[in-house]
């Protein structure tokens, strides 16, 4: 019998700026070169998944009720990124990379999720499952309210979505 795994530390998210070869089957070479985010941003706004897809009222003339298809699928993404500072002062340019590639407006990223009973930090290998790929493209990072570490809000629009999909060879 299966035993259920706390999500907790679970969560792996990496972003690659280039597209791989078939962004439906990425290998795990593409991904574990991209850039691993999961210890980089806020967990309790992170938005990475399927929301209800489009809905299509034409019932027929005789039918009661409401009786709609369901249409298209749609994903939302949306990030709090933190930003890293050395401890002499300025930025530190070697833990900014996530923050490098959303910084700018209409960046097309490619991101993928894994949450298993691996561990976050646990490399991607041929076969993990991935809960969600996508293309999207950044909106402008906001500002947060200035409390807590500082941190800049990234949202953006899903343009091709990857469900339960598979880490190729």
């Amino acid at each position: 019998m299966g035993a259920k795994v706390l999500a907790d530390g679970k969560t792996r998210f990496t972003l690659l700026t280039t597209k791989p070869a078939n962004p439906a089957a990425p290998t795990a070479a593409e991904l574990n070169a991209g850039i691993h985010q999961h210890n980089h941003i806020l967990t309790s706004d992170f938005l990475f998944g399927a929301v209800d897809s489009d809905k299509i009222a034409e019932k027929g003339l005789g039918s009661s009720g409401n009786a709609n298809a369901i249409g298209a699928s749609n994903y939302q993404i949306g990030m709090t990124v933190w930003r890293k500072f050395l401890t002499a002062g300025g930025f530190d340019a070697a833990d900014e990379a996530g923050w490098n590639a959303v910084k700018v407006k209409g960046v097309t990223l490619y991101a993928y999720a894994r949450q298993t009973d691996k561990e976050a930090d646990d490399a991607w290998a041929a076969g993990d499952e991935i809960y969600l790929g996508a293309e999207w493209v950044n909106d402008t990072p906001q500002r947060t309210d200035g409390t807590g570490f500082i941190k800049w809000r990234v949202p953006g629009e899903v343009q091709k979505g990857y469900p339960f999909i598979s880490v190729a060879a």
